[in-house]
């Protein structure tokens, strides 16, 4: 069986002749949170709307628990739960019914859960989903889709929109508690400090194409703003291995970097200037600076 629960290969989808995803690849491990970070109209949602199925591809292949979604539509969907970031339930249903209707397509789910996860959430079983609050109508998108312990959870801007307690709720507890039960969350997301506080990697999506994927550790640790002290004055610094961005006049100049630390420092050294500051860039400075160079 296969590391990965997610497999995408050269994907590709136009919508009235403009690329959404362009020969877009990425592999998703299993276990553990993994962030899908891009500006609105990156692709993130096209994506995820062929990891469900719901969208053929044009051309390149999806395989999902090593299945094609369109050809195993039932035996995928059936562990899958998924968050949208319109939260589009029935509004004439009362939250109880909404778990009574949604129970009938999920032989895995779990009343017992359903019910904690209701109780958790403050969810009024006698009230209509038309009188929830955007914050409410959030939590009980995620009660039906956690309440049959999926394997792989697929939140699409779960966040969107809500208060701060809301999003505590859905990307704190939530979210830790399925991957630390060695299920898989994929949710995509425009709000940076949201996917550096919880996922264990992260990618990059813009124009429809992967910029850049792996571990959130490493790649905060491989991206980093480097300050150069010159001995002469210079107008342009030579460029420095790695250099994705840089500012500054004079004497000193401001690096962002891409690279191992002490490739860096010898870097620096063959240029013959002296390093002043040293520091891990943030996922947001990391994004602009991939997304404007």
């Amino acid at each position: 069986m296969s590391s990965n629960i997610i497999e995408v290969q050269k994907l590709s989808r136009r919508f009235d002749g403009k690329f959404a995803l362009n020969e877009l690849s990425i592999s998703i491990p299993r276990g553990g949170v993994f962030g899908l970070i891009g500006g609105n109209g990156a692709g993130k949602t096209t994506l995820i709307r062929h990891l469900l199925g719901l969208l053929r591809p044009e051309s390149g292949t999806v395989r999902v628990f090593g299945m094609d979604p369109i050809r195993s539509t039932r035996e995928v969907l059936g562990r899958v739960g998924y968050l949208s970031e319109d939260r589009d339930l029935p509004d004439w249903m009362r939250i109880s019914e909404l778990m009574s209707y949604t129970q009938a397509f999920y032989p895995a789910w779990d009343p017992i859960f359903a019910e904690q996860l209701r109780n958790d959430f403050d969810l009024n079983p006698k009230a209509r989903v038309r009188t929830l609050s955007r914050g409410q109508r959030a939590r009980a998108g995620l009660l039906i889709a956690l309440a049959h312990r999926p394997d792989l959870l697929l939140l699409d801007e779960p966040s969107s929109g809500l208060d701060p307690v809301v999003r505590r709720d859905i990307l704190g507890s939530i979210i830790r508690t399925v991957a630390d039960e060695g299920r898989t969350v994929l949710f995509s997301s425009h709000l940076l400090d949201e996917v550096e506080r919880v996922a264990d990697q992260v990618a990059i999506i813009h124009h429809g194409r992967i910029l850049l994927t792996g571990a959130m550790d490493e790649i905060r640790e491989r991206h980093r703003r480097v300050t150069l002290r010159f001995r002469n004055e210079v107008s342009r610094p030579p460029e420095l291995i790695g250099t994705i961005g840089f500012e500054g006049s004079g004497h000193e100049w401001t690096y962002l970097c891409s690279g191992e630390q002490s490739q860096l420092r010898y870097a620096a050294e063959a240029l013959g200037a002296v390093i002043v500051e040293d520091s891990a860039l943030t996922l947001d400075e990391i994004f602009v600076s991939r997304v404007l160079n």
